[in-house]
């Protein structure tokens, strides 16, 4: 049992009481688009405007693989943009998932939540455009998250 709660809906509307963090995996490009990010920017434009900064300012910030950028949405939910796959096409180097900087962005992504006192939530991350198999990433999150007293909520697309 990894510890994680798997639930059928959407990832951006957890119905749980207390401080919320929806986390998710963005590309090292600047690109923002497709896949989760589109519900994500449905409900808040927030954390794509902040997104696009981070990015365009990377010379004198930390983003790059496996940083994380948190962007308060409303009073009690929080969205983290992890930076978690190398450009956003599969190529000669395989699919863009990049394991170890998802590692390393739930590791800061735990201590956030952990500051907070929060739940995490989130669609299954890296194994949509990204590429990745759950098998590879749920284990992380069980390891990062669960294992640190991280209440954790993944959720898949209702019907």
């Amino acid at each position: 049992m990894s510890g994680i709660r798997y639930v059928r809906g959407d990832a951006t509307v957890p119905s749980v009481k207390g401080v919320k963090v929806i986390a998710h995996v963005c590309n090292d490009l600047g690109g923002w688009g497709k896949g989760f990010v589109l519900e994500v920017s449905r409900r808040w434009p927030e954390p794509e405007a902040a997104y696009r900064a981070w990015h365009r300012d990377r010379a004198a910030n930390d983003f790059g693989l496996g940083a994380v950028q948190f962007v308060q949405v409303e009073p009690y939910v929080w969205v983290a943009n992890m930076v978690g796959q190398r450009g956003i096409r599969t190529g000669s180097k395989g699919v863009p998932v990049r394991y170890e900087a998802i590692d390393t962005a739930l590791a800061r992504l735990a201590d956030k939540a952990a500051d907070l006192g929060a739940s995490v939530h989130m669609p299954r991350i890296g194994c949509g455009l990204a590429g990745g198999t759950w098998s590879r990433i749920e284990p992380l999150i069980a390891h990062r998250l669960v294992a640190r007293g991280v209440p954790v909520t993944v959720y898949d697309p209702g019907d």
